[in-house]
């Protein structure tokens, strides 16, 4: 009872999920109309060439001959006595037809299919644009990459082996049926005698094929999740020689998914030679049963020679819908994979109605902001300040204070948990989140360079930016210098993630772009603690100008970067410890003379001056 409900509860499952893929099929209905009607047609020019077959065999070839029906008389005399050219251009025109159908339909399906598939890529990755950042975070790329190549390929051979054509399989069955009833109903009877069998064992690889193909789909994903992340991170491997461990792991997750195809496999095969066998225990029994019948001249030599060929052609389809709908149960697992991530909730949105801001001025305010990114674990507690336009403000503190989680909010990359932010006035919530990033420039630690050219990375936001412009950025951000040394210059192609360029190098690129995006509001986290003295010194050479005008928020972990800030706040567990000048809080010996004596400690002459 409880296997049947569930057996009916997979059918309404599947039938939603096509229903799903139909909305992507929808536009490109007429092709899809035009190619169905075609497979009808192509079964029928299929079903009368065993027709064709047994007339001649009755009319020409059989030792009592028969009369030819009346649509064949015409053709006969106009052929002038050669009959059986007749029928053999009869025959080839069926095979002519069918040739052409097929083709016809064959094409406009996977015409079809690449259009619709497409389609869903595109909203698919337009949907994962939306997500927001806690989604990445607990989401491994490699899974997503899985979800937009290979679950989509499945449902792309779906289209290829025809797997919504199983209806018109059906059709062609009953069309089989009929025809063999129509000739002789006992001799019909006799052939279908396999068919309660085969639909036992056809339902039980049905129940257990869904559920492998699931696994696979699970566990190549799982496969393509670590190889993303070992690939990124094989420097780090090789490093500390964690080869061996890593083959291990891998190997561990290549066995799980090697073992999961091969049962599917296993099920395939199985259902594969289950309706093959029975396919040519039915033409035994035809054999044996019909034999008997034209010795006994109930039945012309035609007429069982017609049978042999249905039986045949019965089994076909039968072979055909087993191979499709092992295809369609893996559509179907990456299809419910895909609709999964379609339906994941976009947290971070603009609101129905937006306030807008004609005049960004760049003033921040926190109100007793709360925020943790599990429950029950707050990074940010009751946190509150105030930065006025053209501020500039650093923030600073031990590892795990919750600085980067400020900048994170602010861009509203998250949502608070409790309290509010405010820019110019207005809750973050409440901009539209276009404007708000738009106010907003960002110079993260950790630089993401686009694959493409200098010029192109630059341009990120403002497409209609001009070459003196982003020349000028460059100029501003001291990074002009080393970008005029470069053999293309402003077209140098940039490899993936910058990996041609050295980290000081991607920084200042990582500036001169958020210089060039013109913000209102500039946020810098931790922007050179992983730059070399020299790139640091140029840092600071343009840092007066380039922050002039503009309200910054700047996080840092050298102190000596934001010894001239025009307050430093210092940050403790989520809270607020300190606050104020870089003299006055070295004069409170405090957490902040603390992290200073302990950054500075190898040169304690140098702290013991700046303390006095």
């Amino acid at each position: 009872m409880r296997e049947k409900a569930e057996q009916d509860l997979g059918q309404v499952y599947d039938l939603r999920l096509i229903r799903w893929i139909w909305t992507f099929v929808r536009p490109y209905g007429r092709l899809f109309l035009f190619s169905l009607v075609l497979m009808p047609l192509n079964s029928a020019f299929a079903l009368a060439q065993p027709y064709v077959v047994k007339l001649t065999i009755d009319i020409f070839l059989a030792a009592r001959r028969s009369a030819p029906p009346r649509w064949l008389i015409p053709l006969f005399s106009a052929a002038g006595g050669h009959g059986l050219l007749v029928m053999g251009l009869v025959y080839g025109a069926l095979l002519a037809g069918e040739f052409a159908t097929f083709y016809g339909q064959f094409y406009l399906t996977m015409m079809v299919a690449q259009y619709s598939l497409s389609d869903l890529r595109l909203a698919l990755f337009r949907r994962v644009e939306l997500l927001p950042m806690e989604f990445f975070d607990r989401t491994p790329v490699g899974k997503l990459v899985s979800r937009m190549t290979t679950d989509i390929d499945a449902i792309n051979e779906m289209f290829g082996a025809g797997s919504l054509t199983i209806f018109i399989d059906l059709l062609t069955l009953a069309g089989i049926v009929a025809i063999m009833l129509a000739l002789n109903a006992r001799l019909a009877l006799w052939a279908l005698c396999a068919i309660p069998p085969l639909l036992v064992i056809i339902n039980y690889f049905r129940v257990r094929s869904r559920l492998v193909y699931r696994a696979i789909r699970d566990r190549l994903a799982a496969v393509n999740a670590y190889l993303s992340e070992a690939i990124g991170g094989m420097a780090v491997i090789q490093l500390f020689t964690r080869d061996d461990v890593s083959r291990a792991e891998f190997d561990l997750l290549n066995r799980q998914s090697r073992d999961a195809q091969v049962k599917a496999n296993i099920y395939e095969a199985g259902l594969f030679s289950a309706v093959e066998s029975l396919s040519w225990a039915t033409v035994a029994v035809i054999l044996w049963y019909g034999g008997g019948q034209v010795m006994h001249r109930i039945i012309g030599l035609g007429t069982l020679v017609a049978f042999i060929e249905y039986a045949r052609m019965f089994f076909m389809p039968l072979r055909d819908m087993s191979t499709k709908y092992t295809v369609l149960q893996s559509a179907l697992a990456a299809a419910d994979r895909i609709e999964s991530l379609m339906e994941e909730p976009v947290a971070i949105e603009s609101p129905p109605v937006p306030v807008r801001i004609e005049s960004p001025r760049g003033s921040i305010v926190f109100e007793h902001v709360t925020f943790a990114y599990r429950p029950g674990e707050p990074v940010l507690k009751d946190l509150s300040f105030r930065v006025e336009p053209g501020q500039k403000v650093a923030i600073v503190g031990p590892t795990g204070s919750g600085k980067t989680t400020i900048i994170k909010l602010l861009n509203r990359f998250y949502d608070v948990t409790g309290g509010r932010i405010l820019v110019d006035g207005v809750d973050v919530r409440d901009w539209d989140l276009f404007e708000l990033r738009r106010t907003i420039g960002l110079v993260q630690q950790d630089v993401f360079l686009f694959s493409g050219n200098v010029m192109d990375n630059l341009r990120l936001g403002r497409s209609e930016m001009t070459e003196a412009e982003i020349t000028e950025a460059l100029a501003k951000a001291q990074a002009l210098r080393f970008v005029e040394r470069l053999p293309r210059g402003l077209g140098e192609e940039i490899s993936e993630r910058g990996a041609n360029f050295s980290a000081g190098q991607r920084q200042l690129l990582s500036f001169a772009r958020a210089i060039a995006y013109n913000p209102r509001i500039l946020a810098m986290d931790e922007a050179t603690s992983s730059v070399d003295s020299e790139t640091e010194r140029l840092i600071q050479l343009a840092l007066e100008e380039l922050l002039a005008n503009r309200t910054a928020l700047i996080v840092a972990h050298r102190l000596s970067t934001i010894e001239r800030a025009e307050r430093i706040m210092v940050l403790s567990n989520g809270s607020l410890r300190e606050s104020g000048t870089h003299q006055e809080l070295l004069a409170m010996r405090g957490l902040y003379f603390r992290l200073f004596e302990l950054q500075y400690s190898a040169a304690p002459d140098l702290a013991g001056q700046a303390a006095d």
